[in-house]
């Protein structure tokens, strides 16, 4: 089993941009296509949480928002911790006492104290939730390339609720691509590549190397090429902009007036979804630069590649923008490729987490799993085996600009989200695809909505979420009149 792993992750991104996952001829993604056909794509991937910090402590430490703790992004944080406790379990600090090289390049976000080189990753410290474009190291790449520094004009937005402009969501960056964050990321990469080859080849010390881009992450900044690379005209707007929020949390309706969604016409929303593509390809093409690179290093059949995200992006769907308190499949989620020399290409159903890449990576290195407590290897499923496994998962979410506690479980066909204090909501994924219409209360899905209950309150209490405890004072869930033989959704 190979024990060097390329890393590579990007913040924010929708899975139907990705061709292995919707129609390769929306969008141009022929490289991470290609890893896909090579791998194991997984179909039924999600976040722990669509938020950036607690799903990357998540992976960093295969323990889920709630046990962690790490519960918001440090930008707008709630009052929540800004920080792992000292003596948190990660995945990096297991490998570095192997004697792995540990690489990170990119996005970090997962702490404020404490950056990746406290865990044991070398790289430059690109702290922030966006591309750190003054950063020392950025601007010593585009001089070592006598490249132009970072400007951006034609910026879009919308209209605030009070009447002021919106927050940024695209802008025209007038740099070449070499110039861009993405592929001066990608080029750093390829740098310790080659550091992490030569260390290889001589004392042979495997590498972890990740790559984590700040992209698709709105604002959207591309040079012209592939801020234009898409015709708007041809992008259909979601079916899910005719969500009217009749029936559901009120938060949704004024998020949807926080990021001004309805002051930008028709036509401005297709833009910002063809220009959203343009991001992905241009991330593609770095990936593409990826394996190149292990080719020409002779590393590719001995290093194995994992992609996926944080989480995802609306780009207008549900009439939102970002993310945010509203746990829809267009956030919650994300692709879940994993390549490993040998292994037999192929898709899996299982419902997998960003969580179980924790103890994938652990299981590659030869390392126990277990302390990964809220993961699992994903490895039996990469070999072609049939494991039990469960036919659901639970997701959960705490806040960002305020505290919002939701739990979700999420079956193959139905979605249940808890609200404290709001409209609970129920989704039937095979009549509606698109989450519009909540049947919380509707007397014909009685049945399933309590054995749901019933089974999210048992899976939080199994797994110690102490938001159980509010299910109980809530709703009868050890009482409730669902019927037992209901065991998937």
């Amino acid at each position: 089993m190979p024990r060097n792993v390329l890393f590579l992750m990007t913040d924010q991104h929708r899975i139907d941009t990705l061709g292995c996952y919707g129609d390769p001829s929306a969008v141009h993604t022929p490289n991470l296509d290609a890893l896909a056909a090579g791998g194991t794509r997984f179909a039924n991937c999600f976040t722990p949480t669509a938020i950036c910090t607690p799903a990357r402590a998540s992976l960093l430490t295969g323990y889920a928002p709630f046990r962690h703790k790490l519960l918001a992004n440090y930008e707008r944080n709630v009052g929540y911790l800004e920080d792992l406790a000292p003596d948190q379990f990660t995945f990096a600090e297991r490998l570095a006492e192997r004697g792995y090289n540990l690489g990170l390049l990119g996005k970090w976000h997962g702490g404020v104290r404490r950056n990746a080189a406290d865990y044991g990753f070398q790289g430059p410290d690109l702290p922030g939730w966006h591309n750190p474009v003054d950063h020392p190291d950025y601007l010593a790449y585009l001089a070592e390339h006598g490249l132009p520094p970072y400007a951006i004009r034609d910026e879009v937005r919308g209209t605030a609720p009070n009447g002021n402009p919106g927050n940024l969501l695209a802008a025209r960056l007038q740099q070449p691509v070499e110039a861009t964050f993405e592929h001066y990321l990608t080029t750093r990469t390829i740098e310790m590549l080659h550091r992490f080859a030569a260390d290889e080849s001589t004392s042979d010390t495997p590498f972890f190397l990740a790559t984590h881009y700040f992209g698709p992450h709105l604002p959207y900044l591309l040079p012209d090429h592939y801020y234009d690379m898409y015709d708007p005209d041809e992008i259909e707007l979601p079916r899910s902009v005719l969500e009217t929020f009749e029936g559901k949390p009120p938060v949704q309706r004024n998020y949807s007036e926080h990021w001004a969604f309805d002051t930008m016409s028709p036509e401005e929303s297709r833009k910002l979804i063809a220009v959203y593509r343009g991001y992905v390809t241009l991330i593609d093409e770095q990936v593409g630069r990826l394996r190149r690179a292990l080719d020409e290093l002779g590393l590719a059949d001995r290093t194995s590649i994992m992609f996926t995200a944080d989480h995802g992006e609306f780009t207008g769907a549900h009439r939102l923008h970002d993310k945010g308190p509203a746990m829809y499949d267009d956030i919650y989620r994300i692709p879940g490729i994993v390549s490993v020399p040998g292994e037999p290409p192929q898709v899996r159903d299982e419902f997998v987490s960003l969580t179980d890449f924790t103890a994938t990576i652990l299981d590659l290195a030869g390392e126990d799993p277990s302390p990964a407590v809220d993961s699992r290897s994903l490895l039996p499923l990469v070999r072609g085996e049939h494991p039990e496994w469960a036919p659901d998962l639970v997701a959960e979410y705490h806040g960002h600009h305020f505290p919002y506690p939701q739990r979700m479980l999420r079956g193959a066909r139905y979605k249940l989200v808890v609200n404290p204090e709001s409209h609970n909501e129920l989704y039937d994924l095979e009549l509606d695809p698109d989450e519009l219409h909540n049947r919380y209360e509707q007397p014909e899905v009685r049945e399933i909505r309590n054995a749901m209950l019933r089974r999210l309150y048992e899976l939080l209490r199994e797994r110690g979420d102490n938001f159980y405890h509010w299910m109980t004072s809530m709703y009868p869930v050890g009482e409730t009149d669902y019927d037992p033989t209901l065991s998937s959704f």
